[in-house]
Formats: structure tokens, sequence, C-alpha cells
């Protein structure tokens, strides 16, 4: 067991905890990013990425990663093989963390950047078929089903959202819901219900996705929630839209949250409650959730706790002298 020192302690390794150690490392910071259970964060397990800012061609989100990580450890940023399972942040700076290995790190400042996870419906087939016709995200993956007939599954903000978002690619939307009503806001559900390119299943659960011979999908096996009849429905595309779960858990009672489990910052920034802890990406996200809009906050948690480490110094003068 060991105790890792550092200005600037980053809990997490998406585009978010990447960016925020690039930018602490060239403010001199020295960071320490503890990477968690899957380093690089959602996008090491997304295929194609065609709307990252700077690529003209498709590039590949492991890869992305893998770049991001490279460069904030080229610009002094160390990078541990650990797992936080617990933090203490009541006493104010230093905050410190213990992870999974029993070591301890102790950072000046702390950036959580521990990332959200999409909900799936855990039906056969379709972890198999994700990145084949399978998708928690229409903004990332919608342009690949131009012209093709697409569904989206859920019936609150999110799948209304997304079922919207998909008709400027496809004039085939079909929407299906277990319950005969939506649970979205009102506005939405009238702008859904009365558009053209999008139709709507009711009672209907997907008790599996199945593939077709190319080993793409090509259907939904469907069970109707009143009757129990089991149906067939045709596609090129699914949209799973049933939420997003933040990984938030090693903060409750120490940060505030809202009811769907994200950390509250001030608006605008990612300042949280507590002076010198900082929040970014979708942890604190749940409109956006983009690596390019993770990447934005990772870079202003990182400028936000610079101002904050140069006011501690002020204060610490200030009170020697």
């Amino acid at each position: 067991m060991a105790t890792h020192r550092t200005k600037m302690l980053i809990i997490g390794s998406g585009p978010a905890g990447y960016s925020a150690a690039i930018y602490g490392a060239r403010a001199m910071m020295e960071p320490i990013v503890v990477q968690g259970l899957q380093p690089g964060g959602q996008l090491t397990i997304t295929t194609d990425v065609e709307n990252y800012p700077g690529f003209r061609d498709v590039i590949q989100g492991p890869w992305l990663m893998e770049e991001m990580k490279a460069q904030a450890e080229h610009v002094g940023t160390r990078m541990m093989w650990d797992t936080i399972v617990e933090v203490d942040l009541a006493n104010g700076s230093p905050f410190r963390a213990i992870g999974d290995s029993g070591d301890e790190y102790i950072g000046d400042v702390l950036v959580i950047a521990t990332g959200a996870q999409a909900k799936w419906l855990g039906a056969p087939g379709e972890m198999e078929l994700g990145g084949k016709g399978v998708s928690a995200c229409a903004t990332c993956d919608g342009f690949f089903y131009r012209g093709k007939k697409v569904a989206v599954i859920g019936g609150g903000n999110t799948a209304v959202e997304e079922a919207l978002y998909l008709t400027n690619h496809s004039d085939d939307v079909t929407l299906i819901h277990r319950r005969d009503e939506l649970r979205a806001e009102k506005i939405l559900q009238d702008r859904l219900l009365n558009h053209p390119k999008i139709s709507v299943l009711w009672n209907k659960t997907v008790e599996s996705f199945e593939a077709g011979e190319n080993g793409a999908l090509s259907h939904l096996r469907l069970r109707d929630t009143v009757t129990g009849e089991d149906s067939n429905f045709s596609c090129d595309g699914a949209f799973v839209a049933i939420g997003h779960a933040p990984a938030t858990e090693l903060f409750k009672g120490k940060l505030p949250m809202d009811d769907s489990g994200y950390l509250v910052v001030e608006p605008g920034t990612p300042k949280t409650s507590i002076p010198g802890v900082f929040a970014a990406g979708d942890v604190m996200d749940h409109t956006y959730r983009q690596a390019v809009t993770a990447a934005g906050t990772g870079c202003m948690a990182a400028l936000d706790a610079e101002r904050y480490l140069a006011t501690l110094e002020v204060a610490e003068r200030e009170a020697a002298e």
C-alpha cells in the first residue's frame, strides 16, 4: 500500500477526465488520474465515431481514448490502474480517496469524472448486436441509419427526444413502449404523436434482438403486455432509450445530487458545493452526454481548479505574514 500525493486528483478516465488531466498537467498541477474499471469510459465500447471535431474520416472510439490518454501522459499526467472505493470530502482540501488496491490518493483539488452508463434492457442479443444495429445514442449513431427503418425503445423524455432527432435521418421511425401512454413531458408527446415520420407501438416489450444472415440486426421479437402475443418487428436500427445511470454511488451523502443521481454543479461551471471539488462530463450532464461536451467540461474543471489553487496559495501567504 502506498500514498500518492498530487495537486490535482482526477477520478475517472473518459474524455472529461483525460481533458482535465491535459490542462492540469500543462498548468503544472502534476495530475493523477485514477482510471477506474473502464479506462477510457463509454467510448471504449463505441466503434465508429464521426462527430468528434478534428477528424475528417471516421475514427474508432477506443483509438480516440488511447490518443487522449497518451497526450495526457505526454504532458505529465500519472495514470493509476485502480478503482476508488472511498472518498473523504468532509474536511475540505486536501481531499483523500482510497483505492481498491488499498492505496491512498491525496489531492489539493479533486475532479470527479466518473461518467454515466446507458441503461439497457438486458434482453438477449442486445449486447451482441451493439454497434451492429443496436445503440443507446441517436445523436451518436443516427447518421449511420440515413434512409433506413429504425425503432426507439422507451417512453420518457429521452426516448421521445431520440425519436424526434432520428427523423432528421429516417422517414420511418417507430417508438416502442411497454405501456399505453408516455411518461414524457406533454409538449414532447404532442410533437411526437403529430409527427408524420413517427409511429408508436403501444403495450410492447422487446423480448430479444435478432440478427440476420449478415450478422447485423434484422428484427426485434416483441411481446404484447396485454394479450401476451409475440410478434416480430423488422428494422435496421434499434435505439434503447430508457435513461442513463451516473456513476455517483461513491458520493451519496457527500455531494448534492438531482433526482436522477447526477451531481449538482453551479450553473455554467463544474463547481460542486464543496470548494475545490469539481465535476465534469456525464456525471453532471444529463442533457448533452457527448464526448466533445465532456471534454469541454474537463477543460473547465482544470481551469477552475488552477484558479482555486491560486487563491489557496494567496490565502496561505497572507496567513503566514
